[in-house]
């Protein structure tokens, strides 16, 4: 099935081309390597899984609010729009609306599928570059679930304009370490804080799923981001470093702004402005656009761009005390949350096959 042909926007071009210039890097030292990174290459190795069998496909969507998310956690609930809306236009809004953020985490997923590849190429270490190649078939395990999940929504969404602008940048930068700037640590750092969200309020457990176990791997990303950046960072100049935070300050804007699915407001027949500030004003709102840099602003804090600079826009959009979280307590839960799911299933799979034992048993009889 091709997704575009679930898009409700028309003439959707059938591929993006960007093109690039950069140099392709050999090492050819062949040395063990950092000891961190290549402790998260075997466990990138490790914690490989396959998107059909790891995850119940099973299980059904409502087709009235698909993942199951209180419709109390969505920017409209406390507006006259949201009041006004019949039963079966709110049922219609929560599918698009869903179907168009599952579609962001799947148009992220193929960037950060393309981004990684190029970092294979780019990067010039050997440790990065092998965890880097895991990270590629993690990014197509991706968008292989995020395709499959959407396929059961029946309707997807293209990729909007402030992330393509982003991932255009992260691409087209001729230094190894912008891609990575980008891409590991504020495209994928925003991506698990929203992933989070639907792993910890919706309540369909095939939703709860897919992403647990992407971010199982996605916190590993974002490691690997920190441990590589950490090491190269302390080399820079003062104007290498002033570019850097320039770049991630305007990136770090401009992530938290694109949560607003005017495309979605478009279709929908809605009052386009009306519904944005209804959207920008509600409290729920206001918390997840500060809870979507959890991750981010201790990792900015510890590969060393922490400048008066980058502190003060961090405080302007009221995340600096993130700047203290625990990252590898994140990651511990991360991984012990999908673990649940994979307890979760397989005590599914046992009591099924016990069933049909007893039917085999009692028909013999």
């Amino acid at each position: 099935m091709s997704l575009r042909d679930l898009y409700p926007i028309p003439d959707i071009d059938p591929c993006w081309s960007v093109p690039q210039g950069f140099d392709a890097v050999f090492d050819w030292t062949f040395d063990d390597g950092r000891r961190q990174m290549m402790h998260l290459y075997q466990k990138g190795k490790d914690m490989q899984w396959d998107a059909v069998s790891r995850i119940d496909w099973d299980e059904e969507l409502d087709p009235d609010n698909p993942m199951e998310v209180p419709d109390e956690l969505g920017g409209l609930y406390y507006t006259p729009v949201w009041k006004k809306m019949s039963d079966k236009e709110k049922a219609v809004a929560r599918r698009h609306f869903q179907s168009w953020t599952i579609s962001q985490f799947l148009q992220g997923e193929q960037a950060a599928l393309i981004c990684a590849a190029k970092i294979v190429q780019q990067a010039p270490d050997l440790d990065a570059k092998f965890y880097a190649a895991t990270q590629v078939i993690d990014e197509a395990r991706h968008v292989e679930a995020y395709k499959k999940l959407l396929e059961k929504f029946g309707l997807a969404w293209p990729m909007t304009q402030p992330l393509q602008t982003l991932v255009d940048q992260a691409l087209r930068d001729s230094r190894w370490d912008m891609t990575y700037l980008a891409m590991q640590v504020v495209i994928e750092g925003l991506a698990l804080a929203a992933f989070n969200n639907i792993r910890d309020t919706a309540r369909n457990k095939l939703a709860q799923q897919v992403n647990a176990y992407v971010m199982q791997d996605e916190s590993r990303h974002v490691a690997f981001g920190r441990v590589a950046l950490r090491d190269y960072y302390p080399h820079l100049t003062d104007k290498e470093r002033a570019e850097r935070e320039e770049f991630l300050v305007e990136a770090c804007y401009h992530m938290r702004d694109r949560f607003e699915a005017r495309e979605v407001y478009g279709v929908l027949g809605l009052p386009l402005e009306e519904c944005l500030e209804a959207q920008m004003n509600s409290g729920y709102m206001q918390n997840f656009r500060k809870f979507l840099f959890q991750r981010i602003v201790p990792i900015v804090r510890d590969i060393g761009l922490w400048s008066d600079k980058i502190q003060a826009a961090y405080r302007d959009m009221g995340v600096l005390d993130f700047a203290e979280t625990d990252y590898e307590a994140l990651m511990s839960n991360d991984d012990r949350r999908a673990e649940e799911f994979d307890d979760e299933n397989r005590r599914k799979r046992e009591a099924y096959v016990k069933e049909v034992a007893a039917l085999g048993a009692t028909a013999a009889e």
